[in-house]
């Protein structure tokens, strides 16, 4: 069966930035359908998560034991409560400079209306067989506290990559091979 990719921008983000068209490229190649769906995030406004619903109720029949999704930033805000919301589980789920409520957060007032930072982390970890999570020492928008505390609450280990940044084009990645390794693993 073939696995079905998501990754999810984050705020203010499209489909063709940093690593996402590479790593859509390069998991295509591998035989994944994969989308890189575009949510409303407006600058300045507040994301609503309904809205991000919205956008992804369009693909909920790629959504089931063979998907992988990958959050960036503020998307993997949104996988967690994805997660919270299905009825079986999928395949994995992989977390990239997420901010999960640890200060400082550079957006938190923008990220808390969107989520509430508020997780039922039993459900959330019933419902993918496996969990990675991405962040660094020098993230601008999302302090090393988040990802520590996100992989706590999943019970893994962190994978902690330090001069990264925020894990966009500014820190230079417009490609992510570790990321891509990991995901293959679980193809």
């Amino acid at each position: 069966m073939n696995n079905n990719v998501f990754i999810f921008h984050g705020t203010e983000g499209y489909p063709e930035e940093n690593w996402f068209p590479w790593m859509k490229e390069k998991l295509e190649e591998k035989g994944c359908t994969v989308f890189v769906p575009q949510f409303p995030s407006p600058p300045i406004v507040p994301a609503k998560i309904s809205e991000w619903f919205d956008v992804l109720d369009g693909h909920k029949e790629y959504i089931n034991e063979n998907t992988i999704i990958i959050g960036h930033s503020l998307g993997g805000v949104f996988a967690l409560k994805v997660l919270e919301r299905l009825q079986s589980p999928i395949k994995a789920t992989f977390f990239v400079g997420t901010p999960v409520g640890v200060r400082p957060i550079l957006n938190y007032d923008r990220d808390s209306s969107f989520s509430g930072f508020d997780f039922n982390w039993q459900i959330i970890k019933n419902n993918a067989r496996h969990f990675d999570v991405y962040q660094s020492d020098n993230d601008p928008y999302v302090s090393l506290g988040n990802g520590e505390q996100l992989a706590k609450e999943l019970e893994i280990e962190l994978t902690f990559i330090p001069n990264s940044g925020h894990f966009n084009k500014a820190a230079g990645y417009l490609s992510f091979p570790d990321l891509l390794s990991r995901v293959e693993s679980v193809l």
